[in-house]
């Protein structure tokens, strides 16, 4: 029973601190349209650089998968 009463006392206490956090809402943070367009702006900037490190990166694996010539073998 003292467990019981224990447990119920810590859950009270927990629900009691727990509900100005709950009562906060959603927040609004009132973005206009510029800076949408801005943060398109940065997302634009960061695929076009991701393409050509893409293509590189493919170039750089097909160069280390690439059978390897020997020197003696390029002088003939």
């Amino acid at each position: 029973m003292n467990a019981i009463r224990n447990s119920l006392a810590a859950l009270v206490l927990i629900a009691a601190t727990s509900s100005p956090a709950l009562a906060a809402g959603a927040r609004s943070d009132h973005s206009g349209l510029v800076v949408w367009m801005f943060l398109g702006f940065c997302g634009l900037i960061v695929v076009a650089q991701l393409v050509p490190a893409i293509l590189m990166l493919i170039g750089m694996a097909k160069g280390v998968a690439a059978p390897r010539i020997s020197v003696e073998a390029r002088e003939q």
